[in-house]
């Protein structure tokens, strides 16, 4: 399931597609509905029968929310997409709001008229979301309703089917831990937080606690499903049967008692009817589970999924896969990089080097016995001005030329059995200017002050972010997203809940890997984005310390385009970390590159100063 480069719904479809929503809210009296870019696991890829706002608005990005009322239509994005929205959707139609600064539930508390009735699917919000959208349909005298069927899957006539695609055992080797052992671990963490039960909702966590992977979803390995899991170890695991080989259904039989998906709620109200005390993470369940808990006697426990820091803080076994699919993706991007400085100026686009890329990474894949599985997200291929769209992703409507004397943005990733990468590099085609070597260098002096930093422990994200932006900050500039998220382990190339940003609030801890990408964004000229992953090391104390501290190791290997770099902008200790970086890369992957890669990459890692 590689990269396709079709192009986001006709926005031109957006007016019969909104006016037929209108019709149906109409018929039964709702003054407007709520489309979020969400499925019932709320996760960041979703199959596409669940692309419900890309349909209706035509908007492609992994996050916005609209919301339709009779006479007027609102689409919310991050400041990741403020350009990425106004290509994709009709503005005629929809206003864009700012879904960071201006939320859905601050808007609604601000526009929404006294006895306006607002639907939603409750299967499609979070109950966090839904007790943020609530107190603010209150405070403005409106209503929120939860909604029995969804109005966009009774309109879309040829709406895709849910996926089935095949579910395969994650092997040990990679896993580093047996599946009933962490069953056993997320069982005691329910008794501990007061729970008889716990329901999984994000595929991530199943995939995790069961070592299953699957193919459901673009771009990561997940199996669509839901799990309960049991404080007395009684497991239920929902999944489609046709989705099960005979040797995935004997394994999973012994780990949990296997059912359909449609008997998800069915068995949440049994539990509920007994009593139970059912935990769901109010950042990950949808509300529909709490209602059904609720409605029906049970308990409501909230606590935080159990499965996502274990998941997130990797073992031996999945830091070894990491390092070496590392190795293996740099050796692969090295190799790209060599060719694509062999070609002459404005003889290549932006899709061209997207499937040049692929081939590169699966000729490594090949040649050592670890096949690309699939990339980990759709490649960000961005020439000139499109470099400075955050998230822009190439179609053959969009597809520019690679031209002398402008900035080349690639944004890219993979994932093999034995890791995820994410990987950013900015590379000058022909002569770059001098302010695009200042903005350059002045990015690199973030990445690589993430990247020498010793932190006490206990340091959540939010404590880190401005050491990135603090060299853009003293210049007056800045970058509209955060500087790291979480990354799975052949699972999600965003992975949560450890990040560094301004909302980053969850403690950086041992074996958990962080993506490291401070940029710069000229709008209309160009974008600048670095980006390496880094793993959170063992605290330890430094020479002369009084305190434990972390620190980072870098798993990234690839050169950064000396040429864009303004040495004169960097400090003796940020050129040493630099130059040794590039000693370890020609030191780990020249070895698995000859010929005229090899030269190349000898050249690309030379000493600066």
């Amino acid at each position: 399931m590689f990269q396709t480069f079709d192009s986001a719904s006709d926005p031109s479809t957006a007016a019969t597609r909104v006016a037929k929503l209108r019709e149906w809210l109409v018929a039964r009296e709702l003054d407007g509905f709520i489309v979020p870019r969400a499925d019932q696991h709320q996760g960041e890829y979703v199959a596409p029968g669940s692309e419900r706002l890309r349909w209706l608005t035509g908007f492609s990005g992994s996050a916005g929310v609209a919301i339709i009322l009779a006479n007027r239509a609102f689409i919310f994005v991050d400041g990741r997409y403020q350009l990425q929205v106004r290509e994709q959707v009709d503005l005629g139609i929809f206003s864009i709001e700012n879904l960071i600064e201006n939320p859905p539930p601050a808007w609604i508390r601000e526009n929404l008229g006294k006895g306006a009735e607002i639907g939603f699917d409750p299967w499609l919000h979070t109950i966090s979301e839904v007790s943020a959208l609530k107190k603010a349909a209150a405070k403005a005298g409106a209503t929120l309703v939860p909604l029995a069927d969804n109005p966009i899957d009774e309109i879309w006539t040829d709406q895709p089917e849910p996926p089935l695609a095949p579910v395969e055992i994650h092997p040990i080797a990679f896993a580093g831990e047996l599946a009933k052992d962490k069953l056993a671990r997320l069982a005691a963490a329910i008794a501990r937080e007061g729970a008889t039960h716990c329901v999984l909702t994000d595929p991530s966590s199943i995939a995790w606690a069961f070592n299953i992977r699957g193919g459901d979803v673009p771009h990561t390995p997940l199996a669509l499903g839901f799990a309960i899991l049991a404080a007395d170890g009684k497991h239920r695991l929902f999944m489609d049967g046709r989705k099960l080989s005979r040797k995935v259904e004997a394994y999973l039989t012994q780990l949990a008692d296997l059912r359909a998906p449609d008997m998800l709620e069915a068995d949440v109200i049994e539990l509920a009817r007994t009593g139970a005390r059912i935990a769901l993470d109010p950042v990950l369940a949808a509300d529909k589970l709490r209602a059904l808990v609720e409605e029906n006697g049970g308990i409501v426990v909230l606590e935080p999924d159990p499965a996502r820091l274990p998941r997130a803080t990797k073992n031996q076994a999945e830091i070894q896969g990491a390092r070496a699919a590392h190795r293996r993706d740099g050796a692969a991007v090295a190799k790209l990089l060599c060719w694509l400085d062999a070609q002459k100026p404005n003889t290549l686009d932006e899709i061209k080097m997207v499937t040049q890329l692929e081939e590169m990474r699966r000729s490594v894949g090949e040649e050592t016995q670890m096949p690309l599985r699939d990339v980990s997200f759709d490649t960000i291929s961005g020439a000139g001005p499109n470099g400075a769209i955050m998230h822009y992703r190439v179609s053959r409507a969009t597809n520019r030329p690679l031209r002398d004397g402008e900035l080349f943005l690639l944004d890219s990733g993979a994932q093999y059995q034995d890791g995820t990468t994410d990987i950013t590099r900015t590379v000058a085609i022909g002569r770059p200017t001098d302010e695009m070597r200042e903005r350059f260098t002045l990015v690199l002096k973030g990445m690589i002050s993430i990247s020498m930093l010793h932190f006490p422990v206990g340091t959540r994200g939010c404590d880190i972010d401005a050491f990135a932006r603090i060299a853009l900050w003293q210049r007056g500039l800045d970058f509209a997203h955060g500087t790291g998220h979480g990354v799975g382990s052949y699972l999600a190339v965003h992975e949560g809940p450890q990040r560094i940003a301004k909302t980053g609030t969850e403690k950086l801890l041992e074996g958990m890997i962080l993506s490291n990408e401070p940029g710069y964004y000229k709008e209309g000229h160009y974008g600048i984005r670095i980006e390496n992953l880094i793993l959170v090391t063992a605290a330890k104390a430094l020479e002369g310390g009084d305190l434990p501290v972390h620190g980072f190791e870098t798993l990234t290997l690839v050169p950064i385009d000396r040429r864009l770099i303004d040495a004169d902008l960097l400090a003796p200790d940020e050129l040493e970390w630099l130059n040794a970086y590039h000693v370890r890369v020609l030191a780990e992957i020249g070895p698995m590159v000859d010929g005229e890669t090899l030269r190349w990459l000898e050249n690309a890692t030379a000493a600066i100063g």
